[in-house]
């Protein structure tokens, strides 16, 4: 059972950390909107600032992944006697220039 465990989350830090580089701009964007759209995908943005401009005329740096917290277990509806892991949050660090 541990075993299931420590697989299960081996597993769910491999889809974070791909879901935090899918999450990266790709264009010219602001750094507001950059945080909005990882907010709405279900990130706690951690925001990291250099200079005193307001956000929307800052640019971004770099997109790191956070800790990710999940649980496993057996009480998910329909999941009979299988283990279900559920990710209960996730953050991402967000670097912005202005």
């Amino acid at each position: 059972m541990k075993y299931m465990i420590a697989a299960g989350a081996m597993a769910l830090a491999a889809l974070g950390l791909a879901g935090v580089a899918n999450a990266a701009p790709s264009g010219p964007v602001t750094a507001s909107e950059t945080v909005s759209s990882l907010q709405a995908d279900g990130f706690h943005v951690i925001l990291n600032k250099v200079g005193t401009a307001p956000l929307d005329g800052c640019s971004v740096t770099s997109v790191r992944p956070g800790q990710t917290f999940a649980r496993v277990d057996s009480g998910a509806p329909g999941a009979g006697s299988s283990l279900v892991t559920t990710v209960t949050s996730k953050t991402v660090y967000v670097d912005v220039a202005c």
